[in-house]
Order: C-alpha cells, then sequence, then structure tokens
C-alpha cells in the first residue's frame, strides 16, 4: 500500500564545481504558495520558501555525492546516487517516488521519472527549492574559502568570469577534474 508520495530533484548537475545536491521531500497534506521550478523562482523567493518547506513538509531530506565520486563515477551516476541517499535518509515504508527527469535510481520503491517534473508536480518542486538553496548556501561557504574564485556569485557555474579566474589560477580540490573547462587548465 502506498502511504507517501515523495517529490525528488538534484541541483549542481551542470556546475563545474561542487557537490552535486539532492532533495526528497513529503509535502503531506500541506499546500504550500508559490512554488515553481527552482530556476523560475527569484534568488530572495527561494530562501523564504525554502524555509517554509522545512517547516511544513511532512518530511524531507537531502543527498550529497562529493566531487570525488562526481569525478570517479560520473555526473548521472553521482546525481542518481545523490537521490537515492535523499531517498533512504527519508526513512520511510510505503513511498512512492516522482523524480525530476528520465532516470530512476536504484532504490527499493515504486518510482516514476517525469521530465519538467518540476514544474509540474508539488513535492518535486519542493526539493527543486530546498536543493537549490541548499547548494547555494553550500557555495557561497567555499565563496569564503576560495574568495578568487567568487563562488558566492557563480555557484560553481562555467560563467564566463569563473572560466577565466580557473584559466588564470588553476583549480581547487572543488573543481570537478573530470569536466572539460577544468581538464583544460589542468
Amino acid at each position: 500500500m502506498i502511504k507517501y508520495l515523495a517529490g525528488v530533484d538534484e541541483v549542481g548537475r551542470g556546475c563545474i564545481a561542487g557537490p552535486v545536491i539532492a532533495a526528497a521531500v513529503i509535502l503531506g497534506k500541506k499546500k504550500i504558495n508559490g512554488l515553481n521550478d527552482s530556476k523560475q523562482v527569484s534568488a530572495n523567493k527561494r530562501i523564504v520558501l525554502a524555509e517554509t518547506i522545512k517547516e511544513q513538509a511532512f518530511k524531507y531530506c537531502f543527498g550529497l555525492a562529493s566531487v570525488e565520486e562526481i569525478d570517479s563515477i560520473n555526473i548521472r551516476q553521482a546525481s542518481l546516487l545523490a537521490m537515492k541517499r535523499a531517498i533512504i535518509g527519508l526513512k520511510l515504508k510505503n513511498l512512492h517516488l516522482i523524480i525530476d527527469g528520465v532516470d530512476i535510481p536504484d532504490v527499493k520503491h515504486p518510482c516514476r521519472a517525469l521530465i519538467k517534473a518540476d514544474t509540474k508536480i508539488p513535492e518535486v518542486m519542493a526539493a527543486s527549492i530546498i536543493a537549490k538553496v541548499y547548494r547555494d548556501n553550500l557555495m557561497k561557504e567555499y565563496g569564503k574559502i576560495y574568495p578568487n574564485f567568487l563562488f558566492e556569485k557563480n555557484k560553481g557555474y562555467p560563467t564566463k568570469a569563473h572560466l577565466n579566474i580557473l584559466k588564470s589560477l588553476g583549480s581547487t580540490k572543488e573543481h570537478r577534474k573530470s569536466f572539460k573547462p577544468v581538464i583544460d587548465v589542468t
């Protein structure tokens, strides 16, 4: 018997630095206004929504795959691993999962992969938002450790400024060494 619907999404797949973060969210009977794909919500509104989601959701959990794991198993497999960790972290049985995208992590729950689920399913929208805020905050912390790389602004994405800094200074331990822009400078 299915008792809980959980939405799962990941962020950071297209970055050249930092981990990939996934979130799994069960809203239960809660309706949260303003949910949408995290990319369609302003940074300030995402922060407010993330707090509301964490306060009102029945349950949520994050999963992370490190830079080392990304470089070892590839970004696709690392994204699935982060999702699996988020799902396992819910510590619930009787789950039905809706995953944003086309791939399904290796878990023992019924899953449905749905392209653009983060624009259609409230639980996936919520997962998208809290994962994005979690990762953005992590990248701000990396920005303090590596101030020359402007991680607090570029969030690890290969912006023109980030690529220029990478060419000038080389990579940090937070850069994904298996990604072409990083390979090109190392």
